[in-house]
């Protein structure tokens, strides 16, 4: 995306339906979810001196911190060409391309934030920089990309919309 300038390009626009999700980071959270459910069931079983309940309570442990894992690994915004879903931890809501006034993704942001039409903003988790900082600026640039297209051609004009992620 960059010339030989160093300056980057127009952002790509991904071919609709698109998900964007933080893979290293779901991987590392399921990852350690079973193996931490493993360990705890191993234990249970190779301790001699617990009783049923005992070895259920470690067994019941691991799969409640596996449980709160794949709740952590569940962040995604899932583009299609009507708009947009925005998947966060415990929540889910469904917006209109037009609804999406802007695409944040400001140095120190945890996640990508969405500016909307009734002046709210909400976090999208589903773009992260934490573990891949050059996949989530790439994301939430074509995230952008995405949004002012769809909603211009939905007005039938631009609309003048800022924001660019900065690495």
């Amino acid at each position: 995306m960059s010339d030989k300038t160093g300056h980057l390009g127009p952002p790509a626009r991904p071919a609709l339906p698109v998900t964007f999700r933080p893979a290293r980071t779901r991987a590392v959270l399921l990852t350690a979810g079973v193996t931490i459910l493993a360990v705890l069931a191993v234990i249970a079983v190779l301790l001699p001196n617990l009783s049923a309940g005992e070895r259920t309570s470690f067994v019941f442990t691991g799969a409640l911190l596996l449980g709160v894992l794949v709740l952590l690994s569940r962040p995604k915004v899932v583009a299609d060409e009507s708009g947009v879903t925005v998947v966060n931890i415990a929540t889910s809501r469904r917006l209109e391309w037009a609804e999406i006034v802007r695409v944040n993704l400001r140095p120190g942001d945890p996640w990508v934030f969405l500016d909307l039409t009734d002046g709210t903003s909400l976090p999208a988790l589903g773009i992260q920089p934490g573990i891949a900082k050059q996949r989530a600026v790439s994301d939430a640039r074509a995230l952008r990309a995405l949004a002012e297209e769809r909603a211009g051609r939905e007005s039938g004009g631009g609309t003048g919309r800022g924001g660019t992620p900065t690495d």
